[in-house]
C-alpha cells in the first residue's frame, strides 16, 4: 500500500523547514538509506534519507517551498506494482532525531529521517510505516524485533526475517490535554503590537518590508522567551590584560612556524572552561523542573553571521590546549558563516561567551541562551589609568566582562566565585598551560 513520506524533525527544536531540493523524481526507484531531498532548518541544510525501498509515486511539496510543518506529507512512496489509486497509508507521527545522530557529510549534515513513534506496553518502538504495516499483517510484535535501520529503526527486512509473536494491546495515546499541559504555557505571554498595527503607524512613510527567515524567526522566539521566563541578574568585573597580551605575543612567536596565531578570545574560552571545572555547581543548565549539572566543560561561543548568529560549542574545552581550541574555533566559525554546521555542533553546552570587544564595544549585557545557566559578555580591552600595587597611578589595558546569570540555576555568590576564577586565569595566563 502507498505510504506517505512526512517532513522530518531534524533537530529537537525544529517545527518547520524549507524543502530546498528534491534529489529524486516521480517514478524513481529508491533504496533504503538513499538521499532523497535536502531540507533547510532554521540554521542548517540537512540531507534526508529514505528508510525503506520503494518507488516515488508522487511529490506533494515542490522544492523551494518554505514553512513546511513537521509531519506534513511531502511525498508518496509506492511498492512495486502499486499505483496512486491505492489510498496512501499515513505514516506514523515523526519524533525529533537525537542531535547526536546528525553528522556533516560533504559540508551538508546527513541525518536519517525522524523515526516513527508508537507505544507498545509502555515501550517506545521506532519503525518505518512499511515495517509497521507488514508487522500488522503478520501479527508480529514489534517490541520483539531488533531494528537494523538508522539509529536502530525497524525496517522492512527486519520484519521479513522475524518470527511471529502475538501483538500485545497497544497503549492508548496520551490525551491531548496532557500534551498541552506539558508544553510551556505561552498563551498569556505578551506578544507586542501586531504587524497590522505597526504598519498602520508607518502607513505614510517609505519603508521596505523584510519577511522573517527561519533563523530570524527562531532568534526572535527564543530570545523573547529567554527575557520573559529567565530571571536574569548581572555580575561585572574588570580584567587587566597586560600580562596576557605579553604572554600571547610570546606564544605566537613560538607558534608562528606551525601557522598558529592565538587570539584573546582563545584565552577567554580556556579560562571559562577551567572555571566550569573549578566551580562545578556553576556548570549547570535549567531543565524545566530540575537542574542538570554537567561534568564536561562544553563552552558555546557566539558567532555573528549575516542575518543572525550561531553558538557553536567547543566540547571538553578544559582538556584542550590553546592551539587546539584556536584551530577548532576558527573551523567552527568559518563553517557557521556558510551555514554548514550540523545541529550537534551548535546545540548543547552549559555556558556561552559573546565577545563584542573586537567591534569596539566596551561593555554590554548578553541575553542567556536557554537552557544555559549563564553567558559572559566580553568588551574591548581599553587603556585606562589604574592604581598599581605600590599605590602609584599607571596605565593598564582593562577589559570589562559582564556575567548574565539565570538565578534559578546559579545564585549570586556562586556566580561571583565563577567570575573570580575566570579573572584570575586571565590575569595569570601561564596557569592555563598547567
Amino acid at each position: 500500500m502507498a505510504v506517505e513520506i512526512l517532513m522530518p524533525a531534524l533537530s529537537p527544536t525544529m517545527e518547520e523547514g524549507t524543502l530546498a531540493k528534491w534529489l529524486v523524481k516521480v517514478g524513481d526507484v529508491v533504496k533504503s538509506g538513499q538521499i532523497i531531498a535536502e531540507i533547510e532548518t532554521d540554521k542548517a541544510t540537512m540531507e534526508f534519507e529514505a528508510v525503506d525501498e520503494g518507488i516515488v509515486g508522487s511529490i506533494l511539496v515542490a522544492e523551494g517551498t518554505a514553512g513546511v510543518k513537521v509531519n506534513t506529507a511531502i511525498a508518496v512512496m509506492l511498492d512495486e506494482g502499486e499505483s496512486l489509486a491505492d489510498k496512501p497509508k499515513a505514516a506514523a507521527v515523526a519524533s525529533p532525531v537525537p542531535v547526536a545522530a546528525a553528522a556533516p557529510v560533504a559540508a551538508v549534515a546527513a541525518v536519517a529521517p525522524a523515526p516513527a513513534a508508537a507505544k507498545v506496553e509502555g515501550a517506545r518502538v521506532f519503525a518505518s510505516p512499511l515495517a509497521r504495516r507488514m508487522a500488522a499483517e503478520k501479527g508480529l510484535d514489534l517490541t520483539k524485533v531488533q531494528g537494523s535501520g538508522p539509529h536502530g529503526r525497524i525496517v522492512k527486512a527486519d520484519v521479513e526475517g522475524a518470527k511471529v509473536t502475538p501483538v500485545a494491546a497497544a497503549a492508548a495515546p496520551a490525551p491531548v490535554a496532557a500534551a498541552a499541559a506539558a508544553a510551556p504555557a505561552k498563551a498569556g505571554m505578551p506578544s507586542g503590537m501586531s504587524a497590522e498595527t505597526v504598519m498602520k503607524i508607518y502607513a505614510d512613510r517609505d519603508y521596505t518590508e523584510v519577511p522573517l527567515d527561519g533563523m530570524r524567526r527562531t532568534i526572535a522566539a527564543r530570545l523573547t522567551e529567554a527575557k520573559q521566563t529567565i530571571p536574569h541578574f548581572y555580575l561585572r568585573r574588570e580584567v587587566r590584560l597586560d600580562a596576557l597580551m605579553a604572554f600571547r605575543e610570546q606564544l605566537n612567536k613560538g607558534l608562528e612556524s606551525r601557522g598558529v596565531k592565538l587570539s584573546v578570545n582563545d584565552f577567554i574560552i580556556k579560562a571559562c572552561a577551567i572555571a566550569l571545572q573549578a566551580v562545578p555547581n556553576a556548570n549547570a543548565v535549567w531543565a524545566g523542573d530540575r537542574i542538570l549539572k554537567l561534568k564536561p566543560s562544553d563552552v558555546a561561543v557566539a558567532v555573528a553571521i549575516e542575518g543572525g548568529l550561531f553558538t557553536p560549542v567547543l566540547r571538553d574545552a578544559d582538556k584542550k590546549t590553546l592551539s587546539t581550541l584556536s584551530a577548532e574555533m576558527k573551523d567552527l566559525a568559518a563553517r557557521a558563516k556558510t551555514k554548514k554546521l550540523a545541529p550537534h555542533e551548535y546545540q548543547g553546552g552549559s555556558f556561552a561567551i559573546s565577545n563584542l570587544g573586537m567591534m569596539g564595544i566596551e561593555n554590554f549585557d548578553a541575553v542567556i541562551n536557554p537552557p544555559h545557566g549563564a553567558i559572559l559578555a566580553v568588551g574591548a580591552g581599553i587603556k585606562k589609568p589604574v592604581v598599581l600595587k605600590d599605590g602609584a597611578i599607571g596605565v593598564a589595558t582593562v577589559m570589562s566582562m559582564t556575567l548574565s546569570v539565570d538565578h534559578r540555576v546559579i545564585d549570586g555568590a556562586l556566580g561571583a566565585e565563577f567570575l573570580k576564577v575566570v579573572v584570575e586565569a586571565l590575569e595569570n595566563p601561564i596557569t592555563m598551560l598547567a
